[in-house]
């Protein structure tokens, strides 16, 4: 995730990083030197006159504009019920955390707090490393003992295993008269709420936008953007790589950030930034227990979250 300090409108036109231009330059090439081309032979390939205007070129860019914006609509959403997930999680990492330390008795004997924030906290970095297909050793063997951590890199679904055992606890001090009925059902509302975060990212995370439309949306913007140079040069001459180049760049880029925003768990600099979010949730849980806090994540090269 790209974390910048707010710009002046002038620094904004030249910002660089975190910016998709640098991905789409190859494809704006091509288009300038087609646009050159156009205006160099005045519409001809092959001595042959290709016959446009701008009227039908007007027509399709509305009809195209419009078909872009719901793509990146769709892209968007995807992002936006991505970050409001983990926002819950947040939430419900709290929760569990100040319920832990003032309903579950004190005994370590009979339930051990630390052990389970510490639980809670491998939870969260489980889903990321699910998510972004990375590995999670070196975060289950600091949270939780190198013994665990082997045993739980044998499962599949290593948070659905740790909400498991969660529960596991919980259910046993309740039997154990550690707890009351109403308040195992406190507990339990808040770990069927991480339930549900882990399902809703990865319903996001196996339910990809239908490839056929981004195939289709993908050709014809790049029809459309060869196929300008020849429908403007009778009409503003000279000017046709200019204003092909700019309408080419509009298009492709909003191409490329509905792309890169369809999916919100990766690395790309404008995914969500989930190591830094599960570094808040860790502060967070362990301030809650009056234990010291790691770091705060901050933006790092070209000022990019994890």
């Amino acid at each position: 995730m790209i974390v910048r300090p707010p710009q002046n409108w002038l620094r904004m036109l030249f910002i660089w990083d975190g910016s998709v231009l640098r991905s789409i330059l190859p494809q704006l090439a091509v288009m300038a030197l087609v646009s050159a081309a156009a205006t160099a032979t005045h519409g001809h390939i092959l001595n042959q006159r290709i016959t446009l205007n701008p009227t039908p070129m007007t027509l399709c860019g509305v009809a195209l504009t419009i078909f872009l914006a719901f793509r990146n609509n769709a892209s968007y959403e995807r992002y936006r019920e991505a970050r409001h997930l983990w926002g819950n999680l947040l939430i419900a990492a709290r929760t569990l955390t100040s319920q832990a330390l003032h309903y579950a008795p004190a005994d370590p004997a009979r339930f051990d707090r630390a052990v389970f924030v510490r639980e809670l906290n491998a939870f969260a970095c489980a889903l990321k490393h699910q998510l972004r297909g990375s590995d999670p050793s070196a975060d289950f063997a600091r949270l939780l003992g190198e013994a665990r951590a082997q045993a739980l890199l044998e499962s599949h679904y290593r948070p659905v295993e740790l909400l498991d055992d969660m529960r596991r606890r919980l259910a046993g001090l309740q039997r154990a008269g550690g707890i009351s009925d109403t308040q195992l059902w406190m507990f339990d509302a808040q770990l069927a709420e991480l339930g549900t975060i882990v399902g809703g990212c990865e319903r996001i995370l196996s339910t990809p936008i239908p490839f056929s439309y981004g195939v289709l949306l993908h050709r014809t913007v790049y029809a459309y953007c060869l196929l300008l140079p020849f429908g403007l040069v009778d009409s503003i001459g000279i000017a046709t790589p200019l204003i092909s180049l700019f309408v080419s760049y509009t298009m492709i880029a909003l191409e490329a950030i509905a792309s890169d925003i369809a999916d919100p768990f990766g690395f790309a600099p404008n995914n969500l930034a989930l190591d830094a979010m599960t570094r808040t949730i860790e502060r967070s849980t362990l301030e809650l227990c009056g234990e010291a806090i790691p770091e705060d994540a901050t933006p790092g090269r070209r000022y990019q979250l994890t």
